[in-house]
């Protein structure tokens, strides 16, 4: 908590929150003194909660933080998650965490196979557990990966000769997993696969240290994405996901291409250098 409000405050000028710049600013962004002003809380509150003293606050504290630190969304949950973990309260989107190898229902098997075009299922560690055949193609070279289990994040960080390949701005790309990553920690800070795979990432990769220290956040959701795949070129691509109700922490990552455009019809290539028979992978934890 700490680390995450001192690196927001210091990220908005006074100019922007509204407030006179003044002279003799030691630090960048805005002093204690100024977020508790836009706040309206004691200095002497703010700074408790600054220290890591949230336990106990309230919806409209943390509204107010959120409004004076000009959170988006995602930060907001995050600051909502740190909170409510201070408080050993239950987070507020159950996560199933895994004790075995993980298999998806029949019924998910065959939505997967349906959907004509790349999707697969994720965890909240990035973490690729099924693909239909198209997406398991799409993302070749991540299931290809010497990093076991398969892993956005590893495949980023850890296989980066394959990785810079792929992504298109390696660096964007690599700036949004990390802030997914930071995201989920907010919301299940005890899940021991995840605590690995950060100190994993951290103890093997320069660049997820510096992009971790950030303590930037990220709701995924939807978007676009621009890979080069080794296969049929670059594709420019837009992606939804999709949670699943029935398996709490687990989503369904659909990409598709804009119609009659070039990237459509290099997704057309793909299913079919990817076999008419689409059949859902599956073989990670969950």
């Amino acid at each position: 908590m700490r680390e995450f409000l001192t690196s927001r405050r210091a990220k908005i000028t006074p100019e922007q929150a509204g407030l006179p710049a003044g002279s003799n600013r030691r630090v960048p962004g805005l002093r204690r003194a100024e977020v508790a002003v836009l706040a309206n809380v004691s200095v002497e509150y703010y700074a408790r909660l600054e220290r890591g003293g949230i336990a106990g606050a309230s919806e409209a504290v943390l509204d107010a933080l959120a409004r004076a630190l000009e959170l988006d969304e995602a930060e907001r949950a995050y600051l909502f998650d740190l909170a409510r973990a201070a408080g050993r309260t239950p987070p507020a989107r159950p996560r199933r965490r895994g004790t075995g190898r993980w298999s998806p229902r029949e019924s998910l098997t065959r939505l997967l196979d349906a959907i004509d075009a790349p999707a697969v299922v994720r965890n909240g560690r990035l973490d690729l557990l099924a693909a239909n055949r198209i997406g398991r193609a799409f993302y070749a070279d991540a299931f290809a990966s010497a990093e076991r289990p398969a892993n956005l994040a590893r495949f980023c960080f850890l296989d980066t000769e394959r990785s810079q390949r792929f992504y298109v701005d390696w660096e964007r790309a690599a700036d949004i997993i990390v802030a997914m990553l930071r995201a989920e920690a907010g919301r299940d800070p005890h899940d021991k696969g995840l605590q690995d795979l950060i100190g994993e990432l951290s103890t093997r990769s320069e660049e997820f240290r510096i992009r971790w220290g950030a303590r930037n956040v990220r709701i995924h959701g939807s978007g676009r994405k621009r890979v080069h795949h080794s296969v049929v070129g670059e594709l420019d691509l837009v992606y939804e996901e999709l949670e699943l109700t029935a398996e709490p922490g687990l989503t369904v990552l659909v990409y598709t291409a804009e119609p009659a455009s070039p990237s459509s019809e290099r997704l057309r290539l793909l299913a079919s250098w990817a076999g008419v028979d689409q059949t859902a992978t599956v073989d990670q934890e969950h």
